[in-house]
């Protein structure tokens, strides 16, 4: 018994060439709606306000001198802090934020101690790359700002 063969129609490539263009689409739109539901928002509220006010804050940063270094060890994350001579520096205040670079669901506040020679602070840390998005004031008010990478190891 012969088998009959299916003939290749402008009805089936329509069909295929519809179905190709809704996949692409479809994936396309899937994608735009996970981006803007995971963006964490607005920094400032009145961008002009907060331009005005960045040169200032630069300049008073950078004559503070510091330099950050962070690191890990185990569930103990590390972030040094020294003056333009590579003394220690103790501020006044620090907090920060150690999250990934791609979404906010891994952020923590680590609770930063002074032991002397650095900050550190427990955390629960994977491997690949961190952000520590970091403020610290200074003890004479200057507020000093930095996103000091830090990468784990797996």
């Amino acid at each position: 018994m012969a088998k009959s063969e299916r003939e290749f129609t402008g009805k089936h490539a329509l069909m295929l060439f519809c179905g190709a263009f809704a996949v692409i689409i479809g994936v396309n739109i899937a994608l735009a709606v996970n981006a803007v539901k995971t963006f964490p928002g607005l920094e400032v509220k009145n961008s002009y306000v907060a331009s005005q006010e960045f040169d200032l804050r630069r300049s008073a940063q950078e004559a503070l001198g510091w330099s950050v270094y962070a690191s890990s060890q185990g569930d103990q994350v590390k972030l040094e802090i020294t003056d333009a001579g590579g003394a220690p520096v103790e501020v006044a205040k620090l907090s920060a934020t150690l999250g990934r670079a791609t979404h906010v669901q891994d952020d923590q506040r680590p609770a930063f101690t002074f032991d002397g020679q650095a900050y550190v602070a427990p955390a629960k840390l994977g491997p690949g790359n961190w952000n520590i998005r970091m403020v610290a004031r200074a003890k004479d008010g200057t507020e000093f700002t930095q996103r000091v990478i830090l990468h784990v190891k797996g």
